[in-house]
């Protein structure tokens, strides 16, 4: 039989009716850093109640709706535009936390467009107070090598801003620069005269065990994980990260019932039954309640081979990000991303971002 089942539509600005998505969980953005350059546009569009993404492989125009958005995941360099607008998820019922990418290449200038060091610091950690200890990741990501880069300066960064945020994070996720994979990446620093050095599985090894002994040493308990790599560091106690994690989304949003049935996640209360055994899988989310997972395969498979990332749907859209980081995989060129922009900013409420 005929899958009769019809697509959902939306009203566009103009009046046009036209189908579109209806994503439950968003990611805002892999693309680009919409917190910092796009958040006026991303909340006047929630309010609207949906947004308009170009696919980047063919061209195709889609339209993202929010009636059924129950969770979002922020990626962004300096999320400190978020602070003011915290609120408005929390009157839409919207859960979310943050993936933030705090590096430290002030020195080296290979970040010119971000704010300084303590200032991003000192944004982590007002994020924290107003979300919430959890719903803010700390990601040193890339790991990039130089000839003005040792990887005893990475450690030395990362010991840095690990001692600062020791109270604010419960995780540290990071990757190694995997520059000859990038194309757009390689291009963008040779343009610029930085002579990289790729990542050898032993400088990998080294650096992980280094990490991990500093992580126990200062006292920082971090959970370390990896983003999209494929070395095994397990023996250094690194995990596989998954960026959209529906193990933190439970912990975060366990009371939100609509979200738990999309994610096929039952709550349970410890206690309550003297026969009820908890499974060795289960997600621990407090001392009260634990979760169990009917769904056991829920893989975004758009995304690279080592990803672990849940199914969700992202909004945003290469060549836009103004921050012109010199080894950035989501500009073709900065004379582009910078074009893209000012473009948008003579009409920041437009359907899409470009």
């Amino acid at each position: 039989m005929a899958n009769t089942k019809q697509k959902p539509t939306i009203i566009l600005d103009n009046g046009t009716i036209v189908t579109c998505q209806e994503p439950v969980v968003v990611s805002a953005s892999r693309s680009t850093d919409i917190p910092a350059f796009y958040c006026d546009w991303f909340f006047h569009r929630l309010k609207v109640g949906y947004s308009a993404w170009t696919n980047p492989f063919n061209g195709v125009r889609m339209y993202v709706s929010y009636a059924k958005t129950r969770f979002i995941v922020f990626w962004s360099k300096n999320p400190y535009p978020m602070l003011k607008y915290l609120d408005k998820l929390q009157e839409k019922n919207i859960g979310c936390y943050i993936q933030y990418s705090l590096n430290d290449y002030e020195k080296e200038g290979l970040e010119k467009g971000v704010p300084p060091l303590y200032f991003r610091i000192n944004t982590f950690k007002q994020l924290v107070t107003k979300l919430g200890k959890g719903h803010v990741v700390w990601r040193f990501d890339p790991m990039v090598l130089t000839d003005n880069i040792s990887l005893a300066d990475l450690i030395d960064k990362v010991r840095n801003i690990g001692d600062q945020l020791k109270e604010y994070t419960e995780k540290m996720v990071f990757s190694f620069a995997d520059i000859l994979s990038y194309r757009k990446v390689k291009a963008n620093l040779d343009k610029v005269g930085i002579k990289y050095i790729e990542w050898s599985e032993s400088l990998m090894e080294e650096f992980a065990s280094r990490l991990s002994v500093m992580n126990k040493e200062r006292g920082w308990n971090f959970t370390l994980a990896t983003c999209g790599e494929k070395i095994d560091l397990s023996k250094y106690g690194i995990l596989h990260n998954k960026c959209i994690d529906d193990d933190l989304i439970i912990r975060l949003a366990y009371n939100d019932s609509e979200l738990m049935k999309y994610l096929n996640v039952e709550i349970h209360k410890r206690g309550e039954d003297l026969f009820d055994i908890e499974p060795c899988d289960s997600v621990n989310i407090n001392e009260q309640y634990y979760a169990i997972k009917k769904k056991r395969k829920n893989k975004d498979g758009g995304q690279r081979t080592f990803c672990k990332c849940i199914d969700s749907k992202d909004i945003g859209q290469y060549n836009t990000c103004p921050h012109l980081c010199e080894y950035c995989y989501a500009n073709t060129s900065k004379e582009l991303a910078i074009a893209n922009y000012k473009k948008h900013m003579l009409n920041s409420q437009e359907e899409s971002i470009v």
